[in-house]
């Protein structure tokens, strides 16, 4: 099979991630510390002032479970971007922010929409369908593993709870699909296997060398080596220790 593409690992793959955590409790603490309130700050849909919160609403957060339901997705999902898509990591992330912001300004309620989880959503549905479209085992792999984890979230793109911001979620879900199947280059290659490849050359392949042209099975001995030397001898030795009953050591070769 034709040699996978390698994946290079990079202490800034943890770096930033951890930075973004620490960015969305750093303004909460801020808040609570000297007593402001960001949420006006979110995205209002279909206002101009509303226009700013596409760039802030990822940083701020109404309460310490809202916090927390945020950072380690966050931090989870933007760790496996740094990783598997490091070349167009960044990308995915600001596009993410921009796109879904702006789609939530457009269809939400008149409300102040806060929170990361916009982003998360965005690159929850990217891992997932871009995994599908680029067909490689790793990137499948990892969209499973992101569907096993949080494939609950599904649920919250719709009006269930009208404390949720569905309409953030289902602009980051869309907007993750969007960016899957834009960015088609700069992702891992499916893998080919040599039998697959343009440049493949039958009588070439050591393992169909094993085959006539019928599709036989024919195992061929090398002609220069004489088939009495090709059959491996088996030399046993054994060994008898003196006893108090044996004056002498007896030993033998068979």
């Amino acid at each position: 099979m034709q040699k996978e593409e390698s994946l290079d690992f990079s202490l800034w793959m943890l770096i930033y991630p951890l930075f973004f955590g620490l960015s969305i409790w750093t303004v909460y603490w801020f808040e609570l510390t000297f007593g402001f309130d960001f949420t006006d700050y979110g995205i209002y849909p279909r206002t101009f002032t509303g226009l700013r919160g596409i760039a802030l609403s990822p940083f701020i957060h109404s309460s310490i479970k809202h916090l927390y339901s945020n950072t380690l997705p966050l931090m989870i999902l933007s760790s496996a971007i740094f990783y598997f898509y490091s070349k167009i990591s960044w990308k995915i992330i600001l596009y993410g922010i921009i796109l879904s912001g702006f789609l939530t300004w457009l269809i939400g309620r008149p409300a102040h929409h806060i929170g990361a989880s916009g982003l998360i959503y965005v690159l929850v549905s990217f891992v997932f369908f871009k995994g599908i479209f680029a067909r490689n085992k790793r990137l499948i792999a990892l969209s499973l593993v992101t569907v096993f984890a949080y494939g609950s979230m599904f649920w919250f793109i719709f009006p269930i709870d009208n404390k949720i911001s569905w309409e953030g979620h289902l602009s980051g879900f869309l907007v993750g699909f969007l960016l899957a199947i834009i960015f088609k280059k700069e992702v891992l290659r499916k893998e080919k296997y040599d039998w697959e490849r343009e440049d493949f050359n039958e009588d070439d392949d050591p393992f169909l060398k094993h085959f006539d042209e019928n599709g036989n099975f024919i195992e061929k001995l090398p002609e220069e080596v004489p088939i009495e030397d090709q059959v491996q001898t088996i030399e046993v030795k054994y060994h008898y220790k003196e006893t108090k009953n044996n004056d002498e050591d007896v030993s033998g070769k068979l």
